[in-house]
């Protein structure tokens, strides 16, 4: 498949997770991809995935917190395959608080890590998408940056600003032919949701309820995040920018 060939892609949080879906996905379509986190380890890892799988990957330790490692991020790329013309924000950062029982310091990393770090990332990625003659970048949102939920206060917090984020570099950078759109997912199979649930009768019992709560009646895969981000990453959204998708199992229908 070459839905995305040419596209030279950064994604953030690219290790585990859905940005490791991602990037397997978008190595089978045919992009190049760096794949930027914090744990070496786990990028090496995903980066053998990628490269078993057929495609082109390279690992950049990367804090996306930090403005002098995401300009190194982007160069790195650069270098390695001649452009960058593809951002996915997707490292993130949870808190199941309220803003009474979060300590300052934990609101001070969700906020840093999901508002922060895509803005240093877009900023840094700019100058390559208007050498490349455009781009496209994908941040990584939640359904809960457009609906409220409890205990989640400095997470809605984060996802609702990176969601007005969104529209407001779509509409500071379509001239430049670079488009900005956010993928909102519900609950995804991930070790970070994993991790909500003990493996108790009790968590059992919160998991099978939570699950409950969505239409679709299962939580949502890495994979069903990763097609949404190809088709925004690829020529066949190229009219699409500005818009904040749900891809939530119904959750947000109701």
């Amino acid at each position: 498949m070459t839905r995305l060939l040419g596209k030279v892609a950064i994604i953030t949080g690219g290790g585990t997770g859905i940005g490791r879906g991602i990037a397997l996905a978008f190595a089978r379509q045919g992009a190049k991809v760096a794949l930027a986190a914090r744990r070496p380890e786990k990028l090496e890892e995903a980066v053998r995935a990628v490269q078993s799988a057929g495609g082109e990957a390279i690992a950049v330790r990367c804090d996306v917190t930090k403005a002098a490692e995401t300009l190194e991020a982007v160069e790195r790329t650069e270098k390695a395959f001649g452009c960058a013309n593809v951002l996915v924000n997707n490292a993130g950062a949870l808190s199941v608080t309220t803003i009474e029982s979060i300590s300052e310091e934990d609101w001070d990393r969700v906020i840093s890590t999901n508002v922060k770090g895509p803005f240093l990332m877009s900023r840094a990625v700019l100058p390559a998408m208007r050498r490349a003659g455009g781009g496209a970048i994908v941040n990584v949102g939640s359904i809960l940056g457009l609906i409220g939920m409890k205990d989640r206060a400095a997470y809605c917090a984060s996802k609702g600003a990176l969601t007005l984020l969104t529209k407001a570099m779509a509409m500071d950078h379509a001239h430049e032919k670079i488009r900005v759109n956010c993928i909102c997912p519900g609950f995804v199979e991930t070790d970070l949701v994993r991790e909500l649930f003990s493996s108790t009768e009790e968590g059992r019992k919160a998991r099978a309820a939570r699950i409950a709560t969505f239409p679709a009646g299962r939580f949502g895969r890495p994979e069903d995040i990763a097609e949404m981000a190809v088709f925004l990453a690829s020529e066949e959204s190229s009219w699409m920018t500005g818009t904040a998708i749900p891809v939530d199992g119904g959750l947000s229908a109701y």
